[in-house]
């Protein structure tokens, strides 16, 4: 029977259909790395103790009902002094929206801004933009970041289509790659962004800048975040926000998140949600107002869990290139922030031991997952070309003592191609 043009033309998620191929392998008895989900096993990596806590007590205590629909005062009160305090962004509490986690929020963004058939402006690799911009019927512009920038966006590549643009969506750290801007690119971008507001008419919709910023405390080394805000107040009126707890305290089925941005925007925002019902559970905006006020012991979870992480990217970086140094077609990105490493597996032309020819970069996928038990995540399912041989590598799920053995596995494995 035929359905709505949306159901019917929507894509599927690769990274749900490669994940179901995994779960049937590890059913059957293989031993898989499974460094494909962008998530945290909570026996490696738990949530603070102290957030545990404050959510069964908020249970205990019966907050149980409905949430205010823009988020509880004392929350939204909370995260405004959070943010203040750590990243310098200064908003009022009609500049805040709270929802179930960052994707309701991104979703909302893009219907409060884009009419159909406007036009959004995103590099790929990245997540779901190509999904959420099919949502509002927009107009892809679609910039195919490059391994000589580290897989961002620059401002040369946005300038040619910054007249046509309604929206640019942007993320640091960046998911699917772990890299993050610099600060002078970051600058450039927004100088198109206000130069281009500027220019519009006083009737014309402004340019607006989506800044997901998921990731952005858990930058490693001498690495450091950047925003729009912060490096240009003019940017204030254009830039909306997303973050959230899911990421900075392995909290993703925990389902806190936040927008901050101009309060037309984000009032417009909250009416959406409000019809959509996406809000954070009530005892878990209580516990997450409670703990986070409690910076030292935020400080001490965030060295002991970036320092994990850090570990495990820095770990299989090191392995990555010593393959590379033995001649193996392979390379990384040394590790910059959140819990991925972007890969090269560089194998298509090559042949296998049973003399089949890796024609395509699915091919490789599925080679190294089969030989080498690796199951990692090809750029293509974030809208890089199909035949980039690059690949996501996410070691939220890892444990430390795999790594080597991963590594000789997938050196035994590149060992067989000729």
């Amino acid at each position: 029977m035929k359905l709505s043009h949306l159901s019917e033309t929507l894509i599927g998620s690769e990274i749900v259909k490669l994940g179901g191929e995994i779960r049937e392998k590890i059913r059957q008895g293989e031993r898989i790395y499974n460094f494909t989900v962008g998530d945290f096993d909570p026996s490696i990596f738990p949530i603070p103790k102290e957030l545990e806590d404050a959510i069964v007590e908020a249970y205990r205590k019966h907050f149980t009902n409905y949430p205010a629909a823009e988020g509880n005062l004392d929350l939204r009160e909370a995260i405004l002094s959070f943010m203040k305090d750590e990243q310098g962004l200064d908003y009022g509490t009609n500049e805040i929206l709270v929802a179930s986690g960052g994707r309701p929020l991104i979703y909302a963004v893009f219907r409060a801004v884009c009419d159909k058939g406007d036009k959004i402006l995103y590099a790929v690799p990245s997540w779901n933009n190509n999904h959420y911009t099919h949502f509002v019927g927009g107009e892809h512009i679609v910039i195919e970041a490059k391994a000589s920038t580290n897989f961002m966006p620059t401002a040369d590549d946005i300038r040619p289509y910054i007249k046509e643009a309604t929206l640019i969506s942007l993320c640091s750290p960046q998911n699917p790659t772990g890299t993050t801007f610099r600060r002078k690119e970051l600058e450039a971008i927004c100088d198109l962004v206000i130069g281009e507001n500027e220019r519009r008419g006083e009737g014309e919709k402004k340019l607006y800048v989506m800044y997901d910023q998921m990731y952005w405390h858990l930058t490693h080394g001498e690495i450091r975040h950047f925003d729009p805000v912060s490096l240009r107040p003019a940017m204030r009126q254009y830039t909306i926000f997303i973050d959230a707890i899911s990421k900075v305290f392995a909290a993703t089925g925990v389902r806190v998140g936040w927008s901050l941005g101009p309060a037309n925007v984000i009032n417009k925002m909250k009416v959406i949600l409000t019809h959509v019902g996406a809000w954070a559970p009530m005892a878990e905006q209580k516990a997450v107002a409670h703990y986070l006020a409690n910076r030292e012991g935020i400080k001490k979870y965030l060295s002991h869990f970036k320092n994990e992480i850090e570990q495990r990217l820095r770990g299989i970086y090191d392995g990555f290139m010593q393959l590379k140094n033995e001649g193996l077609a392979v390379d990384a990105i040394a590790p910059e922030a959140a819990i991925y490493l972007t890969i090269k597996l560089d194998l298509t032309g090559k042949t296998t031991k049973e003399g089949e020819k890796l024609q395509s970069q699915a091919d490789v996928t599925a080679y190294v997952l089969n030989a080498a038990g690796l199951a990692v995540v090809p750029f293509y399912a974030f809208g890089a070309d199909r035949s980039s041989p690059w690949y996501r590598l996410s070691v939220g799920t890892c444990k430390k003592h795999e790594i080597g053995e991963m590594i000789g596995k997938l050196r035994e494995a590149l060992q067989k191609l000729s």
